[in-house]
């Protein structure tokens, strides 16, 4: 459906000393949503760098946690950016006991229109406040299997999956590859909770096994990429993100290219 007009895959982006000129590379690639990564963006402003740096991709943080920057930067930030029509406000919730109650909070104070909004959501009252308070939700390290769930749980809302990719045929070096960002990951309540809804075992997420590795992280040939990219469209993805491990997103980006060809 993609009422964003996302386009069918999108990048994530490094917000490196290059990321402006990198932006462009991309965009020129054919990549119709540039993602650059919430825990990069030490300052709203590169956003607003983003748009205007481009001239056709839209421009997604995934995402701004919402426990950095308060509901009137945030607003600020989109009425910058609100006449260009190529930004879209990616939100995650707080890191606190009760996450739901400070978005939920977050949103009443929030002066950016729903329908430009999306919500970082794995669990089932998250997807119902992606859809009900959102445009839709952004999952991360989820299978096909989730995907199909989450697009029964949204209805007609957008539903984002941000796919880590890596470029890489040697399953050891993979898999320890994955393994770095996936060890911080799996420690977070909202991550692990979701992986055993999904189900993992807890030896599976303490071990961080192959099992899961293989099943979250796409190592290998880019037709492996592809095959993973088509199951989650295929179960209700809107729009795939790649998001590049082991390389820079402009390197990967490049090899990554083949497969917003082949999406067309």
């Amino acid at each position: 459906m993609d009422t964003l007009n996302l386009g069918r895959i999108g990048i994530s982006i490094d917000v490196s000393p290059s990321y402006l000129d990198d932006a462009r590379t991309l965009e020129s690639y054919g990549f119709t949503a540039l993602w650059p990564a919430g825990g990069q963006i030490d300052r709203l402003g590169r956003l607003v760098d983003l748009v205007r740096a481009t001239e056709t991709a839209i421009i997604v943080p995934g995402i701004v946690p919402v426990d950095v920057f308060s509901p009137a930067q945030t607003g600020e930030l989109f009425d910058e950016l609100s006449d260009s029509g190529r930004f879209v406000l990616g939100l995650g919730g707080p890191q606190t006991a009760r996450p739901l109650a400070g978005l939920r909070k977050y949103l009443d104070e929030l002066e950016v229109p729903a329908d430009r909004i999306l919500l970082a959501a794995l669990g089932p009252k998250k997807l119902e406040m992606a859809r009900d308070r959102a445009a839709g939700a952004i999952g991360l390290l989820v299978t096909p299997e989730w995907t199909a769930q989450a697009r029964h749980s949204l209805g007609a809302a957008e539903l984002v999956v941000d796919q880590f990719v890596m470029v890489e045929s040697d399953p050891d070096r993979a898999r320890a590859a994955a393994r770095e960002p996936l060890s911080f990951l799996a420690t977070v309540p909202g991550y692990r909770q979701n992986f055993l809804r999904m189900g993992f075992t807890e030896a599976d997420v303490d071990q961080l096994s192959d099992r899961l590795v293989d099943a979250l992280v796409v190592w290998g040939s880019i037709e492996d990429m592809a095959d993973r990219v088509a199951a989650h469209h295929e179960a209700g993805a809107d729009h795939v993100v790649l998001a590049p491990l082991g390389a820079s997103s402009i390197d990967a980006g490049r090899a990554l290219s083949e497969l917003v060809v082949s999406s067309k």
